[in-house]
């Protein structure tokens, strides 16, 4: 294959976005994810008077890569001025002044009480409605010029839900943020020392079937079908035969009218649907239900941090406490009822397009057309050539078999760090703490602390064409590192999940070792014995639904689906951080 060569898209410090597109992405969304998320994400950073104004991306190769856009700053800035120099400009600029000016009384309003009541009341039941109307229609009913209209209006949603979803991440964030950066400050306690008490205020991190999951169950119980039941059976043929059965049919539609359509695996129209992953859908549904909405620990848990905090200090932080537990929820929710929703459905529909394309002799393979731009997808539908099928294939291999390890991680100028709260007017400073705490607890990856009986010091990255590290490239060493999230010890088989092909092979006690995770995938955490990922912080989608579940996680390890083989046993101590290779050979009972 030719080298590929990644040029700078623009001036200034562009990194890779590793923490959310883990391959490289579809024409489909690369073609619409810029301007919904920039108008969306700015209007928090203004509503909330931040200097950071939003994040800039484009797409080299098909990898995401984002720079950080700042009130005032040139186009061409890697990082701040010096410090003499933005001090006076944050007291004398007047786009900075008027920021700062806006910041000044969110904290003191509580500006995001008033965006979860609008999350509430208008945006969260209208993007329901919305994407159930796109969900009940019958596509393959459809004539050619509504299926056009179809498929037009289906990126029309999945645009405006972009939108929402980053409309309210600075509220959803900053309370937050707020807390983490406040109770650091006195305490001197790492952030996921700190997160820990946030456990139990998302229910909705449970799964967005968690009721629904607990019903169906319930019938199963009921109608005397387990497990063993239906061993051996083909799993899609096993939930055809239980829409049919009284009792059953009804809990198992709603069930899978609330998770079907949502992206499990990512953020992408390349990334499977719930629908699609049978054997993973029964093994959900004959798993453990989950954990219980209530969470007796929470008391113990908030005394025990409370009492680490100066007495002076404690009112505050009882104040703090509350309001981002008041607010955790939207975090998971503005993506659960928003773009994951929209974005499978427009992949129903893109299929459903690649079904036409087949029938008109366009297309070998429906799945095609994943690779193809809205534009070239109408186009082949009107009969133009389109990009063709060679370039198709070379798209979805390049797509499937490629990871961030095979990119960059800048471009441009070397990427720098926002400046010290200090730097601003003091009126702006516990803003500015807010987002940074957010950003790096969402982002960060620590450096890599190798332990002392490690094999190697280093280890084969980059993926194979078959989208996995081959074991013969493989350099298996003992353990790994990274941010411990929940605590517990968890022994069990370790599945590398490096794409949506591989969800179906995940069972009851498994740990899941993947590279990133989206709001949805907690549709398997029923499943799961642990959680290990190469990206995120103590805010990342896994933590997070890690958290909620109490199951024990590790985020941030960097390099965990490149060093452990697939269906090796495994340990993960969810307290030190730290995941052990314990038998390369899969043991199961």
């Amino acid at each position: 294959m030719p080298q590929i060569e990644f040029k700078t898209p623009g001036p200034g410090a562009w990194e890779l976005e590793e923490t959310h597109f883990a391959r490289p992405v579809t024409r489909y969304i690369s073609g619409i994810f810029a301007e919904p998320f920039a108008r969306g994400f700015s209007s928090g950073t203004k509503r909330y008077g931040l200097l950071l104004d939003y994040f800039r991306f484009a797409f080299v190769n098909d990898f995401c890569y984002m720079k950080a856009m700042a009130v005032g700053a040139p186009d061409n800035a890697a990082g701040p001025p010096p410090k003499l120099i933005f001090m006076l400009l944050a007291r004398l600029h007047p786009a900075m002044r008027k920021r700062l000016a806006n910041g000044s009384d969110a904290i003191s309003r509580k500006l995001w009480r008033e965006d979860l009541r609008v999350w509430d009341e208008e945006y969260k039941p209208d993007s329901i409605a919305r994407n159930r109307r796109f969900q009940d229609v019958d596509i393959r009913a459809l004539g050619d010029a509504d299926f056009l209209q179809y498929l037009a209006d289906a990126r029309s949603n999945v645009t405006e839900m972009i939108y929402r979803h980053h409309m309210f991440t600075i509220p959803c964030c900053f309370p937050v943020g707020h807390f983490v950066a406040e109770v650091q400050h006195w305490t001197g306690l790492s952030s996921g020392e700190v997160l820990g008490v946030l456990k139990g205020a998302a229910p909705v991190s449970r799964g967005a079937g968690h009721g629904p999951l607990e019903r169906l169950q319930s019938a199963l119980r009921s109608g005397g079908i387990t497990a063993e039941s239906v061993r051996g059976r083909d799993a899609q043929s096993v939930l055809n035969d239980l829409r049919s059965k009284a009792g059953i049919a009804g809990p198992l539609q709603e069930f899978l009218d609330e998770i079907g359509y949502r992206v499990v695996t990512g953020y992408d129209i390349g990334d499977k649907c719930a629908l699609e992953m049978p054997e993973m859908l029964l093994r959900t549904m004959f798993g453990a239900s989950g954990v219980s909405d209530r969470d007796a620990d929470f008391a113990k848990r908030r005394d025990a941090l409370r009492a680490k905090v100066p007495e002076a200090s404690r009112g505050q932080f009882d104040e703090l406490l509350e309001e981002a537990r008041f607010i955790y929820r939207l975090r998971d929710e503005r993506g659960i009822y928003n773009d994951t929703w929209a974005t499978g459905l427009a992949r129903r529909a893109v299929l459903e397009a690649g079904r036409r394309l087949v029938a008109n002799g366009l297309l070998p393979d429906a799945e095609l057309a994943i690779d193809a731009s809205h534009d070239e997808i109408v186009g082949m539908l009107k009969g133009d050539q389109g990009p063709g099928v060679t370039e198709l294939r070379r798209r979805q291999t390049w797509r499937t078999t490629r990871t961030v390890a095979d990119a960059p991680p800048w471009l441009g100028m070397p990427p720098s760090g926002p400046p010290p709260a200090e730097w601003l007017p003091k009126k702006g400073r516990a803003n500015a703490r807010a987002v940074d705490a957010v950003i790096s607890n969402i982002f960060h990856i620590p450096d890599k602390k190798p332990l002392a009986n490690n094999n190697n010091a280093s280890a084969t990255h980059g993926s194979a064409m078959n989208g996995h590290v081959g074991e013969s490239a493989r350099e298996v060493r003992k353990s790994v590192t990274g941010l411990p999230v929940h605590p517990g010890i968890c022994e069990g088989i370790a599945r590398i999940v490096n794409g949506p092909e591989d969800f179906n092979r995940l069972q009851q006690g498994d740990v899941l070792i993947t590279r990133n995770t989206s709001p949805s995938f907690n549709v398997v955490l029923p499943l799961l014995g642990a959680i290990v990922t190469d990206r995120g912080g103590q805010l990342s989608h896994a933590a997070i639904v890690a958290r909620e579940y109490g199951i024990p996680a590790v985020v941030g390890t960097r390099d965990a689906t490149a060093l452990f083989p697939d269906g090796a046993r495994i340990r993960v101590n969810g307290d030190k951080g730290e995941v052990d290779l314990l038998e390369q050979v899969e043991q199961r009972c």
